[in-house]
């Protein structure tokens, strides 16, 4: 039994806009204040972040709700007396704003011309959630990055969990990236969580990338997720060695840098399903590049003026299609849920 899978309904009730009192960690690159919520009096640390790449709202969006819910529980409610949350909504604010055009706050899913049209994120090498310090002194990385360290640093307890909430942008289905220290004592989790895509109707995303930035498949539908080190040895095999020279450590190795042995998780909820994906299992996988060719046909028309309904309405002839944000942060909630129990049970 997932000790709070029903909170579900009741977090998506909550008020999406999140409540003060938040305290501001510091500010973006253009002076736009970065906010973490804390929550709760228990004995361990649960840490979720959203909003590392702009383009991917729907992890956002959940937190926002679950500072609200949180917010509003009693002092004795089981979630706050058995963790203490530390919670940031959105760590980019700059990225949010360059993505406002597309991200309508009520969307019940997203439309695919203006994604396309629209969607903005940061390069290789500028990416927020690869620009952690490397260590206190280091004054070079990002302010937002810098913000959110120096709050975690102020913990007290352990951390259990950390979640960063991303998402993808085109797959078969949901995809489920957990630390890959954790390989071997994650069968609730992944129980869990591929009960729940199936009874969604979902297929689980699969691919093999052979440990390429990190990403070592266990199985269908989970994967390690992505390591520093591996992404610059990536650009340093292309010959980029400038860009493999900034990254920094994610969020998920930061947190494990604290010293606590913590399950570290990224959600990948896909804005747009691509039905035929993962048959073979790639790269290379004929299906997904077909569909690469026919989202660069989509783009080149858009940029060539056509009206970006036009371009989702073709998708969807084709059987593309978005995958409502209501299933998305279900998802969300199940991949955090259970991953609170198997960090109190590991291995099972």
């Amino acid at each position: 039994m997932i000790r709070f899978a029903g909170r579900l309904e009741e977090i998506m009730t909550a008020e999406e806009a999140p409540p003060p009192p938040g305290t501001v960690l510091g500010a973006s690159r253009e002076g736009r204040p970065v906010v973490g919520y804390r929550f709760g009096t228990g004995p361990e640390a649960v840490s979720l972040l959203g909003g590392c790449h702009a383009d991917e709202p729907v992890g956002p969006r959940f937190l926002r709700r679950l500072v609200a819910y949180l917010a509003g529980l009693a002092m004795g409610d089981p979630l706050l007396a058995r963790y203490q949350w530390w919670i940031i909504p959105h760590l980019n604010p700059d990225g949010e704003l360059r993505n406002a055009a597309w991200q309508d706050p009520d969307a019940g899913e997203y439309d695919l011309g203006r994604y396309l049209m629209g969607a903005v994120r940061e390069l290789p090498g500028d990416d927020i959630e690869f620009g952690f310090p490397r260590d206190p002194a280091d004054a070079g990385a990002r302010p937002e990055n810098r913000a959110a360290y120096d709050w975690w640093r102020t913990c007290d307890r352990p951390f259990v969990l950390h979640a960063s909430m991303h998402g993808t942008r085109f797959t078969a289905g949901p995809w489920f990236l957990i630390d890959r220290a954790w390989e071997g004592r994650c069968e609730t989790l992944k129980g869990a969580c591929r009960a729940r895509v199936e009874e969604l109707g979902y297929v689980l995303h699969d691919v093999e990338r052979r440990g390429e930035k990190g990403f070592f498949r266990f199985e269908r539908g989970f994967t390690s997720r992505p390591d520093s080190g591996l992404m610059a040895a990536h650009f340093e095999a292309r010959g980029d060695p400038e860009t493999a020279s900034r990254f920094r450590p994610s969020s998920m190795e930061t947190l494990r840098s604290f010293g606590a042995d913590t399950l570290t998780l990224v959600p990948e909820m896909p804005l747009f399903l691509l039905p035929g994906v993962g048959e073979t299992l790639g790269p290379p996988d004929p299906v997904s590049e077909r569909w690469k060719e026919r989202l660069n046909e989509w783009r080149l028309e858009l940029s060539r003026g056509a009206a970006p309904r036009s371009i989702t309405r073709a998708a969807t002839a084709e059987g593309l299609v978005a995958m409502p944000v209501r299933d998305q942060m279900d998802l969300q909630w199940t991949f955090i849920n259970t991953g609170l129990q198997q960090a109190r049970n590991p291995g099972s």
